[in-house]
């Protein structure tokens, strides 16, 4: 039996990745944000009643996978309502509807919900410890889907980039046209993720968790490996056939931000491989693949 797929944030950077990602023979609903605001509890029990109808009586699994989140990590720090409206009211909104019409949620999570001081990668069961309001208000949108629906599945990830909206990619790519030189931050690690296979590992998880599967509910997904801010985009500029010593390290003290950043984020992928979930590209194999392909201009 294919599967059905509701996907909130639909349109934006991972979304648009796991609606294009799909199997063929199944069937998709990736609304934006705009078009089903997960704030508005009516909005988003009518979206699923009507979502787990239509897939069941045309013989599918229904699955919702939530990408829609409140991501800018700077600006929440003064904007703490809307982003605790977006990352923990709306998701438990989206948990209740799937609890009353028996649908499973895969909740899209963050590295941030870590306190990021920690010298090996984190385990799913590792102590949580968030610094930043973004961070805070992720954590407290997992612990509400947890808690409200127990065939709720938290995937946490870092460093996402892809074809579409702004990430560090593109945002590399852009400055060199510009700049002769990059100052880059080398003192925070953590694992790039290309969003078409982190959008492929969710199918994944959506396809095994319609079937009955049980994996742990809280689970980490990003590319394999690790490497700093530096690292990262001196690869990026390889793969543009850039020089990369135009990219120059620096440290965090450099370049304050609004928001603390995590020193250390590399999230551990051994639960998701003990679920027997396929295990994402190594981050180096996957930015060539990004490039070579077109998805990151």
């Amino acid at each position: 039996m294919a599967l059905a797929l509701l996907v909130p944030g639909g349109r934006g950077q991972l979304g648009r990745d796991v609606a294009a990602a799909a199997p063929d023979d199944g069937l998709v609903h990736a609304p934006s944000s705009a078009e089903l605001d997960l704030t508005d509890a009516s909005a988003v029990a009518d979206a699923v009643a009507v979502f787990a109808s239509t897939a069941r009586d045309a013989g599918f699994r229904p699955v919702v996978v939530n990408a829609a989140a409140y991501t800018a990590v700077d600006a929440a720090e003064t904007d703490a309502e809307r982003a605790s409206e977006v990352n923990a009211a709306g998701p438990e909104n989206l948990a209740t509807s799937c609890r009353e019409h028996n649908v499973p949620l895969l909740h899209v999570s963050t590295d941030y919900v870590f306190p990021g001081d920690g010298t090996r990668p984190y385990e799913p069961t590792d102590e949580t410890g968030p610094k930043s309001v973004y961070g805070r208000t992720k954590l407290d949108g997992e612990q509400r889907v947890l808690s409200t629906w127990d065939r709720s599945w938290v995937v946490r990830t870092a460093w996402v980039y892809g074809q579409h909206g702004n990430n560090f990619v593109k945002t590399m790519a852009r400055l060199a046209t510009t700049n002769d030189t990059l100052s880059v931050v080398d003192d925070q690690v953590g694992s790039p993720t290309w969003s078409l296979d982190l959008a492929h590992g969710l199918l994944e998880l959506a396809a095994a968790v319609s079937s009955g599967s049980t994996p742990p509910r809280v689970l980490h997904a990003t590319g394999g490996g690790e490497t700093t801010w530096c690292g990262f985009a001196r690869a990026i500029f390889t793969e543009l056939g850039l020089d990369p010593t135009r990219v120059h390290p620096c440290t965090t003290a450099d370049f304050p931000r609004p928001a603390p950043r995590p020193a250390y984020s590399v999230l551990s992928g051994k639960a998701w491989a003990d679920a027997g979930l396929t295990p994402l590209r190594h981050w180096q194999t996957a930015l060539t693949a990004a490039v070579a392909t077109h998805a990151v201009p």
